[in-house]
């Protein structure tokens, strides 16, 4: 009898349906692990803001209070010839840097506390920048400023966030910054740190850093850090010690919810003005004076109670800004 055969294989129009079909099932399956991976990057966000709110209350626990958010250098006093008392070492330091002891960074504290610590030259600060303003400088800058530290950084920007500045300077950047109250305006601040900074830190009319028992507003209802990714050109942001756009601080380690000063200083005028919490982007200079993430639909705060939480950006202004103070009595609440 004749043998029959059977043959083998895929014809070319069989082959091109199963490849439409892995290819419509890779369409369908991508989205969803985006969204799971935003997720997790939002997750990992929220949990890096609760663990700062834990070192800054442990902080308070040791020393009765919140640590300065800024140490401005023009008030404080520090072992310089320039200054007849020595009191305060760390100019210029940030609240990040202030408790890094509370959040597993403690060597790296006292690699800075040490460098601080050094016998100052003739008219040298000892800034954490070192004496930049000579060729060649007559102080490397601290060896914290550089330091890369996940917990300060957003895993939702990929980017490597560290900078060499004009003066080859390497600095590290971090994706929050400490809430300043209102405004850049020194009076229409109501919460404040050394000359002008954030929130439960400092309080202008008192002079004196902030308990949790003066925080009336509620400890839930006050902001204490929020999100705002550094812009591509990576001006602002650092993380270790940052002067800010006008010495304060702002701009780099804290944000008020109204800055306007820091918007005129970069050009950001009329339309161009972002203030407030809203959707922004990287490329946009102007969108680095207000509060933002790269999380769709809004962005993570952390409370004052240690909490930390996503906000829509939704929100009304007169609802943020009450958020963004901690004695206020402002009635306006989150949904």
């Amino acid at each position: 009898m004749p043998r029959i055969s059977r043959r083998l294989g895929f014809t070319l129009i069989e082959l091109l349906v199963v490849i439409a079909i892995i290819a419509i099932l890779i369409g369908l399956l991508l989205p969803a692990v985006q969204k799971v991976r935003d997720a997790a990057a939002r997750a990992k966000c929220q949990n890096n803001l609760k663990q700062l709110g834990l070192a800054m209350h442990n902080y308070h626990d040791t020393y009765g209070k919140f640590p300065s958010a800024h140490d401005n250098g023009y008030n404080d006093t520090y072992p310089s010839p320039a200054y007849t008392t020595a009191g305060n070492w760390h100019p210029y330091w940030s609240w990040f840097a202030e408790c890094m002891a509370f959040y597993e960074q403690d060597n790296l504290y006292k690699k800075a506390d040490t460098w601080a610590h050094q016998t100052p030259l003739a008219n040298d600060y000892w800034w954490p920048w070192g004496a930049f303003w000579t060729s060649p400088p007559m102080s490397p800058p601290n060896p914290a400023l550089s330091a890369m530290i996940p917990l300060v950084r957003c895993p939702s920007d990929t980017r490597a966030l560290s900078v060499q500045d004009g003066g080859g300077m390497q600095v590290s950047l971090t994706s929050y910054t400490g809430v300043a109250g209102f405004s850049g305006d020194y009076n229409g601040r109501i919460t404040y740190a050394a000359l002008r900074g954030p929130l439960v830190f400092q309080d202008d009319s008192i002079k004196t850093q902030i308990r949790l028992t003066d925080i009336t507003d509620g400890t839930s209802n006050t902001f204490l850090a929020g999100e705002r990714p550094p812009s591509a050109d990576m001006t602002y942001g650092w993380w270790f010690a940052g002067a800010g756009y006008d010495g304060s601080g702002v701009g780099d380690i804290t944000l008020g919810s109204d800055e306007t000063g820091y918007a005129n200083s970069l050009g950001c005028t009329g339309s161009n003005m972002k203030l407030g919490f809203q959707q922004g982007k990287i490329t946009n200079t102007c969108d680095q004076t207000h509060f933002w993430s790269l999380h769709a639909g809004g962005g993570n705060f952390l409370r004052c109670d240690g909490s930390a939480k996503m906000y829509t950006y939704g929100m009304p202004a007169s609802t943020f800004r009450a958020l963004c103070t901690f004695r206020g009595g402002e009635t306006d609440q989150p949904e």
